[in-house]
């Protein structure tokens, strides 16, 4: 039976107090329905249908892409209506799973573990809670049969309250779906209608109602508030951190660390903490990432070592480089083997040649810089002349001493020596010292400013 997935994420969600709608609010760096989505890609979904708001499609599409079918739902009427927008779009052979897109915490495992159910079933996802307070709670007869799911269960019925409650996932075939939905009624103000009164409707039909318990109780958790999406982004934090450690990585404390991207690491390395890593990073052997780092889009090779407080993003760094503290490679850089960048040093849109130093506080910015050069501290390429930017070209073993001012375009040979202090404005050749300063004068009879006016 195929299968097709409706993710309800029509809700603006009011208790954000934010013009941002609910789902498109970020946990670990991505959308709460980013993560939806690709869980419910992974288990093999042949449609994936996300009911919104009209005015929510194209923020929608530009953060998500378009491999879903949209779906609008006009007038908030609860989450029966929505689902009943998405049918007309579903295969009459199909069987559904809908799941809210404000569970970003639910695992392939829990919703695979659904599927597995009898398909001509109605499946829900349940968990236990120790305080269901929140939670609609599933009502069972005295047969232990769910009968309904509920704030209150009516114990006169016959029904018992337990603190099982309803984990948000609902799994049926479309024609049975279609059934229940048609004989929903509006029981509130609102005129909503709710999709957990189908459950009712299907016990009274003699519709057997299956329960799958969620992996983990965190799974079911629905993100409505600012406190309950910080909450989320801690338990996420914390699976990611237990599953690098489980991979082998050292984590100086799993608390203190935040993957909000990927991150594919190799043997023995090491991750202090208050480090965030976003986007696709890549580390080779024994690395070590010091505290406060940002590492984004990044490939790290052996034996690095970036000290505390770096960020490196969108950039390639060689084996046994090291950098920092305080220093910051910016998107399209490569530091080539045993490159040494030392703190407050800014490396831009440049490649970087083996073995070559850089200590401290220097402006390295689209150049290309050769192999075993020493950048003494306030170096700096000047790059941008206001309306384009233009590159240095630096040979190898080249000296730039201290303060240094490199005028792009530029082009410095190899083995050529720069005198501290120097403003460079034309090519310089190879083996050559290179002096650019003005020359000093000594004024013998100068009166300071403070000095004339007390005067």
């Amino acid at each position: 039976m195929p299968l097709e997935v409706v993710v309800l994420a029509a809700s603006h969600g009011n208790r954000m107090h934010s013009r941002t709608p609910k789902v498109f609010h970020k946990v670990l760096g991505k959308p709460m329905l980013a993560h939806v989505l690709e869980t419910v890609h992974s288990i093999g979904a042949e449609r994936v249908h996300v009911v919104l708001l009209p005015n929510m499609q194209d923020r929608a599409a530009k953060l998500l892409g378009d491999d879903v079918s949209w779906v609008h739902q006009t007038e908030p009427r609860g989450t029966g209506h929505a689902v009943q927008q998405a049918l007309p779009h579903i295969a009459t052979d199909s069987r559904v799973l809908v799941i809210s897109g404000n569970t970003p915490l639910y695992t392939e495992k829990t919703l695979a573990r659904t599927l597995a159910e009898d398909p001509q079933n109605l499946v829900m996802v349940t968990t236990e809670l120790e305080n269901p307070s929140g939670y609609d709670s599933i009502c069972r007869d005295e047969q232990n049969r769910v009968c309904g799911v509920s704030k209150d269960c009516d114990t006169n019925l016959g029904q018992k309250c337990i603190s099982e409650v309803n984990g948000g996932v609902i799994a049926a075939p479309v024609q049975l779906l279609k059934d229940l939905l048609g004989k929903l009624e509006s029981r509130n103000a609102h005129d909503e209608l709710h999709l957990t009164d189908i459950v009712a409707l299907a016990a009274e039909e003699g519709v057997s109602v299956n329960t799958v318990p969620a992996s983990h109780s965190n799974e079911v958790v629905a993100i409505n508030d600012r406190v309950q999406l910080a909450r989320s982004e801690r338990i996420m934090a914390l699976q990611r951190a237990d599953e690098l450690m489980a991979s082998g990585v050292t984590l100086r404390d799993p608390k203190r660390f935040d993957l909000r991207g990927s991150l594919h690491a190799g043997m023995d390395c090491c991750i202090d903490i208050n480090v965030i890593v976003e986007g696709d990073v890549e580390l080779g052997d024994d690395v070590e990432i010091g505290p406060g780092c940002v590492l984004r889009d990044v490939r790290i090779g052996d034996g690095v070592r970036v000290h505390e407080h770096c960020v490196v993003e969108s950039a390639t760094i060689g084996d046994r480089c090291t950098i920092g503290p305080l220093a910051r490679i910016r998107p399209d850089s490569t530091l080539e083997d045993d490159v040494r960048i030392g703190n407050f040093v800014e490396v831009k849109a440049s490649r970087i040649g083996r073995g070559t130093k850089a200590g401290h506080l220097a402006y390295i910015g689209d150049a290309d810089v050769g192999q075993d050069v020493n950048v003494g501290a306030g170096a700096i390429t000047c790059n941008f002349d206001g309306a384009s930017k233009h590159r240095t070209i630096i040979g190898d073993n080249v000296f730039i001493g201290t303060n240094c001012t490199m005028v792009a375009p530029l082009k410095i040979e190899s083995g050529a020596f720069i005198a501290a202090g120097s403003t460079i404005t034309s090519d310089v050749t190879g083996n050559v010292l290179a002096v650019g300063r003005a020359r000093q004068r000594i004024i013998s009879r100068w009166i300071s400013p403070r000095k004339r006016k007390k005067a």
